[in-house]
């Protein structure tokens, strides 16, 4: 059994002008000890589809599913108290900007302790203790002293290791990591990515990684899914998504990778993600699409390609070509 299932998620937004599907039917699995990356732009619903999960979307905003289990338990319909006994604890997020993140009027230590003190049954001095050699797992010298500390007195480095402590206070099983790197430098990058895998090996704890990096994905995932607009349009084994990749929109991104320019001008992907106002019928991706036929613009993409990993799409490619583009109306379903 999946350490975590979702089925067909939706989170809408309400607005002035209606409702807005930030994630529109969603469908995902994490095992136990599994390295999931979620990629797409930004604006493609990767954040929001995982704080849904979370329960941290503000008031006003629908979630529905047609199931949403975590280690066998239904998180929908969980009650508030109950969910937060699990929340913090045995599923845990890593914000991708620590500084606000973090309470301000709060020094590192106290922030640390709060989640001991709400999830497990732990002395004052054993929780200080605890919180002592969980600043030492994640590398932070002289953790006595840093305890004190308040987020302004650290690095960006030192206050995205306090979150990663932070996460693992209470040896979740699944760790959510939303661009965990993003507002850090490449050096310190490095060594955030390295001490994550260290640590997912050495609890064996599953971890979620949210980016747009698709460097950062070939090095760490095991299974990758593409999101697109709100919708997951791509899922593959990480070798089986760079090397043979089914949605046009997949290749498009590993296409502007620089590694694969071989010294020719980077191709990029023209246009932006659509927004609520610029939302294309049926197919999202059409319009910024070089493959795109009448069939996209006229019926819903099916999910289907080859049996390793399916693409939400007309056209799925197969070794880099397009497969079964219509030439005619007769071949566009009814």
């Amino acid at each position: 059994m999946a350490l975590l299932q979702i089925e067909d998620l939706t989170v809408s937004f309400e607005t002035t002008y209606g409702a807005f599907k930030a994630v529109d039917g969603v469908s995902l699995t994490v095992d136990a000890g599994e390295v999931l990356a979620i990629v797409g732009e930004s604006g493609s619903g990767k954040s929001v589809a995982m704080l849904a999960v979370m329960g941290l979307l503000p008031e006003g905003v629908t979630v529905a599913a047609e199931r949403v289990t975590f280690n066998g338990l239904d998180l929908l319909a969980l009650q508030p108290r109950a969910r937060r006994d699990i929340i913090g604890k045995d599923i845990a997020m890593i914000f991708q900007e620590p500084m606000s993140s973090l309470n301000p009027c709060f020094t590192v230590g106290f922030q640390i302790r709060e989640a001991l003190k709400q999830h497990l049954d732990l002395s004052r001095t054993e929780r200080q203790e605890r919180a002592v050699k969980l600043l030492t797992s994640v590398g932070i010298p002289d953790p006595e002293r840093r305890l004190s500390a308040f987020p302004h007195q650290l690095s960006g480095g030192m206050n995205q290791r306090v979150m990663i402590a932070t996460a693992l206070a209470c040896g979740p099983k699944l760790i959510i990591a939303d661009e965990p790197t993003t507002a850090l430098d490449v050096t310190i990058q490095a060594q955030i990515l390295d001490l994550l895998l260290e640590l997912e090996r050495e609890t064996g704890t599953a971890m979620i990684l949210i980016t747009h990096d698709m460097g950062v994905v070939a090095e760490t995932a095991e299974r990758v899914c593409v999101f697109y607009a709100g919708q997951k349009v791509e899922e593959q084994d990480v070798r089986g998504l760079f090397s043979d990749p089914h949605h046009p929109y997949t290749s498009a991104l590993l296409a502007a990778l620089p590694e694969r320019a071989n010294g020719k001008k980077l191709p990029s992907i023209g246009g932006v993600v659509p927004g609520m106002f610029d939302r294309p019928p049926n197919c999202l991706f059409a319009p910024r699409c070089q493959y795109m036929t009448e069939i996209c613009t006229t019926h819903p993409p099916p999910r289907q390609g080859a049996e390793n990993g399916q693409a939400l799409c007309h056209h799925p490619l197969e070794d880099g070509k397009p497969r079964g583009q219509p030439n005619s109306a007769d071949q566009i379903p009814a």
